[in-house]
């Protein structure tokens, strides 16, 4: 391990001191260290503004929206992430900030093996042409722009027709991402080493759209249809994002790459269950 990009999050307040003393632990073992600082109040930037590229590694200080960023550009490149968790709920990132030290110097002396996690594909056609494409960890939402306003959807798994949904959107979300938005939305918990996608309306204009768990080997496509409404967004892990039109095929397929992430264990998920949405079973769960 020669070289290791460190992105920052400036909304978390930790992120510029734990740099430092991440840049300082790594110098003193002959690694090269830059850094990204993904700035407070700017949009998220494209991953291909960053230089993930040439580096052995690449280190996030903030939460899993940080990971989901990092990981969109390192999956690729087939680049490992070590997420260094300061966020609120830590499902992705599993690098608790009171021990990052120890992990690291275990991944650095080859004691921690990175996990792969699977992720989508996002293609966007409008008239035959492809507008749009982007790999994700967590999901897709297609959304109305409008508040209160229902869309209708389209959609086809494979050549099986599932009808028309009118909705105030979708959620197709990854084993990982099964934990974000889609389970608010009524979608179930999925274990992340399972290879699913999840499909999930939101407010549902029938009570009978329940969630769908898929086989990610196949095609899932879903048409914005003519209706009152037709102001439509698509946004791939909360952050890349494009508006569609009437007749616009979003396809989600499996991903060829996987996430690479470091201390992102079954053991970590699961305690996250519990510790993060006091999920005991018990009269406070």
């Amino acid at each position: 391990m020669k070289k290791c990009l460190i992105i920052e999050n400036s909304y978390k307040k930790e992120a510029s001191i734990i740099g430092r003393q991440i840049t300082e632990v790594l110098t003193s073992m002959g690694v090269s260290v830059s850094e990204f600082v993904l700035a407070q109040q700017a949009s998220v930037p494209d991953t291909k503004d960053v230089p993930f590229d040439d580096n052995d590694f690449v280190i996030t200080l903030g939460g899993d929206g940080t990971v989901l960023f990092a990981a969109r550009g390192c999956a690729p490149l087939g680049i490992p992430v070590f997420p260094v968790n300061l966020g609120q709920f830590g499902f992705i990132a599993g690098v608790q900030k009171d021990s990052w030290k120890q992990s690291l110097e275990q991944f650095i002396h080859g004691n921690l093996e990175p996990i792969g996690r699977n992720m989508i594909q996002v293609d966007i056609f409008r008239n035959g042409e492809n507008i749009f494409s982007s790999n994700g960890l967590n999901d897709l939402i297609l959304t109305s722009l409008l508040p209160a306003r229902m869309v209708y959807f389209e959609i086809v798994y494979n050549k099986s027709q599932l009808g028309t949904f009118k909705s105030d959107g979708l959620i197709v979300a990854t084993a990982t991402g099964s934990t974000a938005y889609s389970v608010s939305a009524g979608g179930p918990i999925v274990d992340p080493e399972l290879d699913a996608f999840v499909l999930a309306s939101v407010n549902s204009f029938s009570l009978s759209a329940r969630p769908l768990v898929f086989n990610p080997d196949g095609k899932l496509s879903v048409t914005v249809m003519p209706g009152r409404n037709t102001s439509v967004s698509a946004v791939v892990d909360g952050q890349k994002s494009i508006n569609l039109t009437v007749g616009d095929k979003v396809v989600i397929t499996k991903s060829e790459y996987k996430a690479l992430l470091l201390s992102c264990t079954i053991d970590n998920f699961y305690e996250a269950l519990r510790s993060k949405l006091n999920w005991a079973g018990g009269p406070h769960a």
